[in-house]
């Protein structure tokens, strides 16, 4: 009776086990449908689309959460250059134009909207405090002029959750000393034990099991020069907790009630 009893829980390990391990995948498949890549679009260009980030559909499947510096290039109005969201991957990819909901330069963040079908939203955590030393995941277009438009998965653990301040000419890349400047700021953001690329910028930082989102990828600590962050990754990424999110949604939503 006691052998059967071991081996049965021997059995259940087993398949708790596999369980886990099997949670990102079926999270990575329910979820890829609401990740989206952030570009311009104008039609007499060599290339006419051009990816600048990733972003992730919210509210009610007609919005997207992305960086300010994602979008924060000058459009071209009178060249009929316009912002765009594709959705889709690989070769079957729609595109639609972008228009403005709500800018937190101060956080690195922004909402816009567009006139597509509604599209799956990702949920965003409401409950439930972030604890250095757990993992998430997060999913983006990083290097899409190289790799397509193909979204792709890293893991990550929260590393630490310190102090950093926004720039109003963000970008995707922070050097030691900007990292040490930004530190005398005045809200905490997470870091991350994760290689980031040009591209991952406003990617969904997530619960690899729930797929609830918790951050927003934001910028890389690249060692010397920009160039590094494709040469020379460092593993260090930083990310914008998922409340100064929630806020920006608040805004849209009271002005939309109106």
């Amino acid at each position: 009776m006691n052998q059967r009893l071991v081996h049965l829980a021997v059995l259940m390990t087993f398949w708790v086990f596999s369980v886990a391990r099997a949670g990102l995948p079926e999270t990575i498949e329910k979820i890829r449908p609401s990740i989206v890549a952030i570009g311009t679009y104008q039609a007499t260009r060599s290339q006419p689309l051009k990816v600048q980030g990733t972003g992730f559909i919210v509210m009610n499947g007609r919005y997207i959460a992305t960086n300010y510096h994602v979008v924060s290039k000058e459009i071209k109005f009178a060249k009929e250059e316009y912002r765009v969201v594709l959705i889709g991957h690989g070769r079957n990819v729609k595109f639609y134009r972008l228009h403005e909901a709500a800018l937190d330069r101060d956080h690195d963040l922004a909402l816009y909207s567009f006139s597509g079908p509604k599209q799956p939203t990702m949920r965003i955590r409401q409950h439930g405090q972030v604890r250095e030393g757990e993992r998430y995941a997060f999913t983006g277009y990083p290097i899409a002029p190289i790799l397509g438009l193909y979204p792709v998965t890293h893991r990550a653990i929260i590393s630490a959750i310190t102090p950093m301040v926004a720039r109003s000419n963000n970008s995707n890349t922070l050097t030691a000393k900007q990292i040490i400047k930004l530190r005398s700021g005045s809200y905490q953001v997470y870091q991350l034990d994760a290689i980031a690329f040009p591209g991952n910028s406003g990617s969904p930082v997530y619960d690899p099991e729930t797929g609830q989102v918790i951050a927003i990828l934001n910028s890389v600590y690249v060692k010397g020069y920009r160039e590094n962050a494709l040469r020379h990754p460092s593993g260090i990424s930083y990310a914008i907790p998922v409340r100064y999110l929630d806020a920006l949604i608040a805004q849209v939503t009271s002005n939309l009630s109106k």
